[in-house]
């Protein structure tokens, strides 16, 4: 089986394609593996080499060296090629999709990561062609975390205290806007802070705004915060990020379903794993059991049932 090393050197505060390289070959060298480590030169390669790995037919195991946008090009590489398995090597600011492990720190050691186990999990196809393994928003949420690249290169930034200050920036520019919202099947007209849409658990550097969401079980789940005032909403965003929306049952509302449906006013931001898509309507839905995703042995990702292989 083949070992294929995809680094990001744009992740993070700092390129780290020298770290990476020096730790795959000590390591791949050492179990005497058959591996290749590629770097991206531009927005998509990610998705291009992951895609032309997985085009072969062979047994590969694809690792995204980089942050959770690098993360999701690699998925996005993968899609209908179950010969494949991906997995995130960490070097972003955020790396927020490994936070639903019992053990995210574990994905840091590449001799746990070459021992791993493999689960299947679901995505989240929108726009009809573009997937996320994790969270998607649109709103004002989207707004920040799509922001957030902008401001994560300065100094003395971590990811939440990038995100913290998109927060603070697009909170002048705005918090709330009209959207119709179709729930399987069920529609809602209002204005909306934020749209969230989730098979993960974990986003914006810290944020945990669907604490009982499951990467396995065939549903989304889905946050729609109404719209709120700017002496309101920090408030909720505070119980929004820490996933503790069912003590604002009037404001922040929850649904699981298969598919989501969002109407804007004018061409939106969407936040697809912290990359920026636009569009006016939004479609949503769950594609179960779509990636392998492979990881240390021994961790779990579910809090009611251990992972398994």
């Amino acid at each position: 089986m083949k070992h294929l090393f995809i680094i990001n050197p744009a992740a993070g505060k700092y390129d780290k394609t020298g770290e990476f390289t020096q730790k795959i070959r000590e390591v791949c060298d050492k179990h005497c593996l058959a591996y290749e480590i590629l770097v991206s030169r531009a927005p998509g390669d990610c998705t291009r080499i992951a895609q032309a790995a997985a085009a072969t037919g062979d047994p590969v195991r694809i690792y995204a060296c980089g942050g959770d946008g690098t993360l999701n090009e690699v998925v996005n590489g993968v899609i209908g090629y179950m010969n494949a398995a991906v997995t995130h090597f960490p070097g972003g600011s955020g790396n927020d999709f490994i936070k639903i492990f019992s053990e995210p720190a574990a994905f840091k050691s590449l001799n746990r990561l070459l021992d791993g186990d493999v689960a299947t999990f679901d995505l989240i196809r929108c726009q009809e062609d573009h997937y996320s393994l994790n969270i998607c928003s649109v709103g004002f949420d989207a707004r920040i975390g799509t922001s957030v690249g902008k401001y994560k290169r300065l100094p003395l930034l971590s990811g939440s205290g990038a995100y913290i200050l998109s927060t603070g920036i697009n909170l002048v520019k705005g918090i709330q806007q009209h959207y119709e919202i179709e729930i399987d099947g069920e529609v809602f007209n209002d204005k909306q802070t934020m749209i969230c849409v989730s098979n993960g658990r974990w986003y914006g550097g810290g944020f945990n705004p669907t604490p009982k969401a499951e990467p396995d079980d065939g549903m989304l789940d889905v946050l729609l915060v109404k719209g709120v005032s700017r002496l309101t909403v920090a408030n909720v965003i505070g119980k929004y990020k820490a996933g503790k929306y069912e003590e604002l049952p009037d404001i922040i509302r929850h649904f699981r379903c298969k598919k989501v449906v969002v109407r804007c006013d004018a061409e939106s931001e969407i936040n697809l794993d912290g990359e920026l898509l636009m569009g006016k309507e939004i479609t949503f839905e769950i594609v179960p059991q779509a990636v392998r995703f492979f990881y240390p042995k021994g961790l779990t990702y579910c809090a009611k049932k251990p992972a398994t292989v």
